[in-house]
Protein backbone atom coordinates (compact mmCIF):
# COMPACT_ATOMS: atom_id res chain seq x y z
CA UNK A 1 0.00 0.00 0.00
CA UNK A 2 2.81 2.39 0.89
CA UNK A 3 4.65 1.60 -2.36
CA UNK A 4 1.54 2.57 -4.34
CA UNK A 5 1.34 5.92 -2.56
CA UNK A 6 5.02 6.66 -3.22
CA UNK A 7 4.61 5.70 -6.90
CA UNK A 8 1.47 7.87 -7.22
CA UNK A 9 3.20 10.91 -5.69
CA UNK A 10 6.31 10.37 -7.85
CA UNK A 11 4.14 10.05 -10.96
CA UNK A 12 2.25 13.23 -10.08
CA UNK A 13 5.50 15.16 -9.50
CA UNK A 14 6.92 13.89 -12.81
CA UNK A 15 3.75 14.94 -14.67
CA UNK A 16 3.84 18.40 -13.03
CA UNK A 17 7.53 18.87 -13.96
CA UNK A 18 6.88 17.82 -17.57
CA UNK A 19 3.88 20.17 -17.85
CA UNK A 20 5.90 23.08 -16.45
CA UNK A 21 8.78 22.36 -18.81
CA UNK A 22 6.43 22.17 -21.80
CA UNK A 23 4.82 25.50 -20.83
CA UNK A 24 8.20 27.24 -20.54
CA UNK A 25 9.29 25.78 -23.89
CA UNK A 26 6.11 26.99 -25.64
CA UNK A 27 6.55 30.49 -24.19
CA UNK A 28 10.15 30.44 -25.41
CA UNK A 29 8.98 29.59 -28.93
CA UNK A 30 6.69 32.63 -28.93
CA UNK A 31 9.61 34.80 -27.84
CA UNK A 32 7.89 36.15 -24.77
CA UNK A 33 9.40 36.09 -21.31
CA UNK A 34 7.62 34.26 -18.50
CA UNK A 35 6.96 37.57 -16.69
CA UNK A 36 6.85 41.18 -17.84
CA UNK A 37 6.14 42.71 -21.24
CA UNK A 38 7.50 41.09 -24.37
CA UNK A 39 8.42 44.42 -25.95
CA UNK A 40 9.84 47.57 -24.46
CA UNK A 41 11.07 50.80 -25.97
CA UNK A 42 14.79 51.06 -26.60
CA UNK A 43 16.77 53.50 -24.50
CA UNK A 44 18.79 56.21 -26.21
CA UNK A 45 21.98 54.34 -25.31
CA UNK A 46 20.65 51.08 -26.83
CA UNK A 47 19.81 52.99 -30.02
CA UNK A 48 23.32 54.48 -30.20
CA UNK A 49 24.91 51.05 -29.64
CA UNK A 50 22.71 49.47 -32.34
CA UNK A 51 23.62 52.20 -34.81
CA UNK A 52 27.32 51.96 -33.97
CA UNK A 53 27.26 48.20 -34.45
CA UNK A 54 25.48 48.34 -37.84
CA UNK A 55 27.09 51.48 -39.28
CA UNK A 56 30.66 51.71 -40.57
CA UNK A 57 32.65 54.55 -39.04
CA UNK A 58 32.69 57.74 -41.10
CA UNK A 59 36.13 59.14 -41.94
CA UNK A 60 37.30 61.78 -39.51
CA UNK A 61 37.57 65.34 -40.75
CA UNK A 62 40.20 66.14 -38.17
CA UNK A 63 40.23 67.95 -34.83
CA UNK A 64 37.74 70.76 -34.36
CA UNK A 65 35.60 69.67 -37.32
CA UNK A 66 31.89 70.43 -37.02
CA UNK A 67 29.53 67.70 -38.28
CA UNK A 68 27.30 68.71 -41.17
CA UNK A 69 23.59 69.13 -40.50
CA UNK A 70 20.84 67.89 -42.76
CA UNK A 71 18.40 70.53 -44.08
CA UNK A 72 15.48 69.28 -41.95
CA UNK A 73 17.52 69.20 -38.77
CA UNK A 74 17.42 72.87 -37.88
CA UNK A 75 14.79 72.32 -35.15
CA UNK A 76 16.31 73.43 -31.83
CA UNK A 77 15.35 70.32 -29.87
CA UNK A 78 16.72 67.90 -32.49
CA UNK A 79 20.15 66.42 -31.87
CA UNK A 80 22.52 66.89 -34.83
CA UNK A 81 23.93 63.48 -35.70
CA UNK A 82 26.38 62.66 -38.47
CA UNK A 83 24.64 60.91 -41.33
CA UNK A 84 25.79 57.30 -41.57
CA UNK A 85 27.04 55.86 -44.83
CA UNK A 86 24.25 53.26 -44.85
CA UNK A 87 21.44 55.85 -45.14
CA UNK A 88 20.41 55.37 -41.52
CA UNK A 89 19.87 58.22 -39.07
CA UNK A 90 19.05 58.69 -35.39
CA UNK A 91 16.63 61.57 -34.83
CA UNK A 92 16.24 62.68 -31.22
CA UNK A 93 13.78 65.18 -29.76
CA UNK A 94 12.45 65.76 -26.24
CA UNK A 95 9.30 63.89 -27.33
CA UNK A 96 11.15 60.78 -28.47
CA UNK A 97 13.75 59.14 -30.68
CA UNK A 98 13.48 57.56 -34.12
CA UNK A 99 15.86 55.45 -36.18
CA UNK A 100 15.08 56.07 -39.85
CA UNK A 101 16.64 54.68 -42.99
CA UNK A 102 16.32 55.01 -46.74
CA UNK A 103 15.98 51.89 -48.87
CA UNK A 104 15.74 52.42 -52.60
CA UNK A 105 14.57 56.01 -52.11
CA UNK A 106 11.79 54.98 -49.70
CA UNK A 107 11.73 56.15 -46.08
CA UNK A 108 11.35 53.55 -43.34
CA UNK A 109 11.22 53.91 -39.54
CA UNK A 110 13.20 51.06 -37.99
CA UNK A 111 12.28 51.93 -34.42
CA UNK A 112 10.74 54.71 -32.37
CA UNK A 113 10.85 55.34 -28.64
CA UNK A 114 8.74 57.97 -26.85
CA UNK A 115 10.46 60.31 -24.41
CA UNK A 116 9.49 60.52 -20.77
CA UNK A 117 5.93 61.82 -20.42
CA UNK A 118 5.09 61.01 -24.07
CA UNK A 119 3.43 58.09 -25.79
CA UNK A 120 3.08 57.06 -29.42
CA UNK A 121 -0.12 58.56 -30.83
CA UNK A 122 0.21 57.42 -34.45
CA UNK A 123 2.84 55.79 -36.63
CA UNK A 124 3.29 55.09 -40.34
CA UNK A 125 6.62 53.23 -40.49
CA UNK A 126 6.77 52.98 -44.28
CA UNK A 127 8.39 52.05 -46.55
CA UNK A 128 6.88 54.91 -48.50
CA UNK A 129 7.75 58.36 -49.86
CA UNK A 130 7.51 59.52 -46.25
CA UNK A 131 7.33 57.78 -42.89
CA UNK A 132 5.90 59.38 -39.74
CA UNK A 133 5.55 58.95 -36.00
CA UNK A 134 3.57 61.24 -33.68
CA UNK A 135 4.43 61.43 -29.98
CA UNK A 136 1.81 62.86 -27.62
CA UNK A 137 1.87 64.21 -24.07
CA UNK A 138 -0.84 65.91 -22.01
CA UNK A 139 0.26 69.29 -23.36
CA UNK A 140 1.50 68.76 -26.92
CA UNK A 141 1.96 66.52 -29.94
CA UNK A 142 5.26 66.26 -31.80
CA UNK A 143 5.30 64.77 -35.28
CA UNK A 144 8.47 63.51 -36.92
CA UNK A 145 8.12 63.00 -40.66
CA UNK A 146 11.02 61.49 -42.59
CA UNK A 147 11.67 61.70 -46.33
CA UNK A 148 14.69 60.59 -48.31
CA UNK A 149 16.96 62.98 -50.19
CA UNK A 150 19.94 61.47 -51.97
CA UNK A 151 19.53 58.21 -50.04
CA UNK A 152 19.70 60.02 -46.68
CA UNK A 153 16.80 60.35 -44.20
CA UNK A 154 15.75 63.99 -43.78
CA UNK A 155 13.45 64.69 -40.81
CA UNK A 156 10.81 67.40 -40.52
CA UNK A 157 9.72 67.98 -36.94
CA UNK A 158 6.51 69.82 -36.15
CA UNK A 159 4.85 70.69 -32.84
CA UNK A 160 1.08 70.83 -32.33
CA UNK A 161 -0.59 72.16 -29.19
Amino acid sequence: MRTRLVLAVAGWLLAAALATGAGVAVLGLFGRPLTGPAERPMTAEEIRVALARDTPAAPSAGPGAVPERSPGQATPDATPDATPVTGRKLITTAAGSVIARCDGGLARLQSWTPGQGYEVDDVDPGPDDDAMVRFESDETKVEIEVRCAGGVPVPRISHHD
